[in-house]
């Protein structure tokens, strides 16, 4: 699978997009939470993906396959190359790395994206509108 397979595969699960951070990391979000993460220059890793805990044993002992560097605390594990899966095993881990992240979601966020809101709605970082221009003597009053 190359990066561009990988980009296709990633943005057509529900409300994902992509986010170029730390330099020349390209990470895949579902609502501001990161579920893949690739480089775009050369580097010791070519993929990184959260798996189950189950999956973190049995796969970091397959040869090309180590736990991801910092984070492999939160069971995420790294593929050093290409072609240490097949594409349609990586394809699976990927989907379930996705379902695993929209899972830790608040109820409300998820709920948004499976019934197909906007991005906007779903994004946590927007304030919501009851408090955002409320003055403190209002406040008072809704007491």
């Amino acid at each position: 699978m190359n990066i561009d397979q990988l980009r296709k595969l990633c943005l057509s699960f529900p409300s994902a997009t992509e986010q170029i951070q730390w330099g020349d990391d390209l990470l895949f979000k579902v609502a501001g939470k990161m579920f893949a993460i690739t480089p775009l220059e050369p580097a010791r890793v070519w993929l990184s993906l959260k798996v189950t805990p189950e999956n973190f044993a049995e796969l970091t002992e397959r040869p090309g396959i180590i736990p991801a560097p910092y984070l492999a605390r939160a069971k995420w594990i790294a593929l050093e190359s290409r072609d240490a899966l097949s594409a349609a095993e990586l394809a699976t881990l990927l989907r379930s790395s996705y379902d695993l992240v929209l899972a830790k979601l608040p109820r409300k966020t998820r709920d948004a994206i499976l019934h197909g809101k906007s991005r906007a709605s779903v994004n946590p970082r927007v304030p919501h509108k009851r408090n955002r221009h409320r003055s403190p003597a209002s406040r008072k009053r809704a007491r």
